[in-house]
């Protein structure tokens, strides 16, 4: 009898033979010792957290699971706080602006760069447009905030001094503060979006061109009738990953607002609020009960967005 036959059950039924396989068996021990490592991270660094945090939301708590049981009290705080709206209201601004924004200008660059004939060429943009993206965020928000210095001597300043128009607070303007963040998200995030696409480009058939040449297709037609139908399932994919980084926004408005998300709380984000309530005002029922909302919200655009590339049917 082979060692394959050792390992399995075979259980008769109705006249039919089903071969159920052990959920343990010593070929598998290797395959259970290589991915144990990641198994335990899993559990320790993300199940543990999320479980752990659950319970603090519950709890009168300001950084440990001793304190007294709130019930539903840290999600009423946090439902009632103008200041979390408002996060949220930031949060969902910057972040809708950066995900079309950027998800339409990659697209259309990546368009173009595939199309160029030369191969150095397309080299040399792809290199362009994907070196900002390996700076880090820190060092992003310190270029920018002299490039968007409110002063003249600011760079972006001084470049539409020479044309009439007065400095603008950037950085420090209520009206301006959290569409310069966006410009400044569009430069870091471009280069990737792009790179992402030109690998996406070079699947669609060229039957489908060729098809449509025949037909009497011009380019744009072709862009609007192939391309993107064909590769909706990327841009999709694109954006579900664009909004969850949107809406964990925190870095670049904490270095450049601060904790308070100056200019009058223009650049205050959910993950900010969370911040401010659990390591500055040491109330961790709330930052944890403000977490799980949070949560909701991505949970629900991502699963919205999921099912919008369900309907997506490209024969």
């Amino acid at each position: 009898m082979s060692s394959e036959l050792k390992t399995s059950i075979v259980i008769p039924k109705q006249g039919t033979t089903i071969r159920r396989k052990k959920f343990f068996t010593r070929r598998d021990v290797a395959g259970y010792l290589f991915s144990a490592p990641l198994l335990i991270g899993i559990v320790v660094f993300s199940i543990y957290p999320m479980i752990g945090a659950l319970i603090l939301s519950f709890k009168k708590s300001s950084q440990t699971f001793e304190g007294d049981w709130a019930g539903l009290n840290n999600y009423k705080y946090v439902l009632t706080d103008s200041l979390f709206w408002q996060s949220i209201y930031n949060t969902f601004y910057m972040g809708i602006l950066s995900v079309v924004l950027g998800v339409s200008l990659s697209f259309i660059l990546a368009t173009l760069i595939h199309n160029i004939s030369w191969l150095k060429w397309r080299n040399f943009f792809k290199g362009v447009y994907f070196l900002p993206n390996v700076v880090s965020l820190v060092a992003t928000s310190i270029l920018f905030s002299f490039l968007f210095n409110p002063g003249s001597e600011g760079l972006l300043n001084y470049v539409i001094g020479l044309v009439g128009i007065e400095p603008i607070g950037w950085f420090t303007d209520p009206k301006y503060a959290r569409f310069s963040i966006v410009i400044m998200t569009l430069w870091g995030m471009l280069g990737y979006n792009t790179i992402i696409f030109i690998a996406a480009l070079t699947s669609v058939p060229r039957d489908l061109y060729e098809a449509a040449e025949v037909d009497g297709a011009n380019w744009l037609k072709k862009w609007l009738y192939i391309t993107i139908p064909y590769l909706k399932p990327i841009i999709i994919f694109m954006v579900i990953i664009g909004t969850i980084n949107a809406m964990k926004r925190f870095t670049d408005v904490w270095l450049i607002g601060g904790t308070a998300g100056n200019p009058a709380g223009s650049l205050m984000t959910a993950v900010l609020y969370i911040y401010r309530n659990g390591f500055l005002s040491s109330q961790m029922g709330i930052a944890t009960a403000a977490s799980y909302i949070l949560f909701f919200f991505i949970l629900v655009l991502t699963i919205v967005l999921m099912l919008t590339n369900r309907k997506s049917n490209f024969d």
